[in-house]
């Protein structure tokens, strides 16, 4: 059984749940080491003043603000104290929204939530109606000292806790130059629906491989061994250029009519 990350309540009303919080993504990217080309030393950082060039100890080390460019405020740990949250050890639901009016920027990690011992029948029964309603709980909780917004939302047998964004979080895109939309109609517009079509199928993230991740651990297997790696040759970049976007459409379709399989089984039978 996996061990908690952070154990407490999921509390909405006069409701509250025991509940355990599980970490839900795990980071498989290869983490590598700066190392001394001379010998392969792993490298040591330093703290050094920028005044005196000197290495600073952690114990004469405090933390400060910029709040003008080269002022700083300094926060020490009353300060600190001062502004933490009180740690309720509850994830206290506020508000229940439509599922699709949250805009995917606010979301962030998941984490899987499981009912501790007699918490079962209440944790079904939320997520039972939170299913058959098409909502999700906006709440917030406490984790590490810092106070974060979240989304209770059913999965299946599961709720799961998305960690969301604040609103000063996301950044307002009011300065992208961005097309105006266009009318849905002509022949750029029927090709591209029909496109879209030939290449619809059923979401199954099992199938989308992170080639960069394989690759890199097959090389750094090869180093291990000794082989020296095959560098594929890359392919030149061309400017880019106008392009007849009717034309891009009927070759982008054609090229996915030739992966379509025979017989019932295609995409467009399903």
């Amino acid at each position: 059984m996996p061990r908690a990350i952070w154990t407490g309540s999921l509390s909405f009303g006069l409701v509250n749940i025991p509940i355990e919080v599980h970490t839900a993504v795990r980071d498989q990217r290869p983490h590598f080491r700066m190392l001394h080309a001379k010998d392969r030393s792993p490298i040591n950082f330093e703290r050094i003043c920028q005044k005196d060039g000197k290495s600073v100890a952690w114990n004469d080390i405090v933390k400060g603000y910029e709040y003008e460019k080269g002022h700083f405020v300094v926060l020490d740990k009353e300060d600190f104290a001062a502004a933490a949250l009180e740690k309720t050890r509850r994830i206290d639901v506020l508000d229940f929204v439509e599922a699709q009016a949250i805009d995917d920027r606010y979301f962030d990690k998941p984490y899987y939530l499981e009912p501790q011992k007699g918490g079962e029948r209440a944790y079904a029964l939320m997520r039972e109606a939170l299913a058959h309603s098409g909502k999700v709980g906006i709440a917030k909780v406490v984790l590490k000292s810092r106070e974060h917004l979240a989304a209770v939302k059913p999965v299946g047998k599961m709720l799961m806790l998305g960690m969301m964004r604040f609103a000063h979080e996301i950044v307002d895109p009011k300065g992208l130059d961005l097309p105006d939309a266009i009318v849905p109609q002509g022949k750029e517009m029927d090709l591209a629906r029909t496109l879209i079509d030939s290449m619809t199928d059923t979401f199954d993230p099992a199938k989308y491989k992170d080639d960069y991740h394989d690759k890199v651990l097959a090389v750094i297997q090869a180093k291990v061994e000794g082989v020296a790696p095959q560098v594929g040759a890359v392919a030149a970049k061309t400017p880019g250029k106008v392009v007849d976007l009717m034309e891009v459409l009927k070759q982008s379709l054609a090229e996915t009519q030739k992966k379509e399989p025979v017989g019932p089984r295609s995409r467009k039978a399903r």
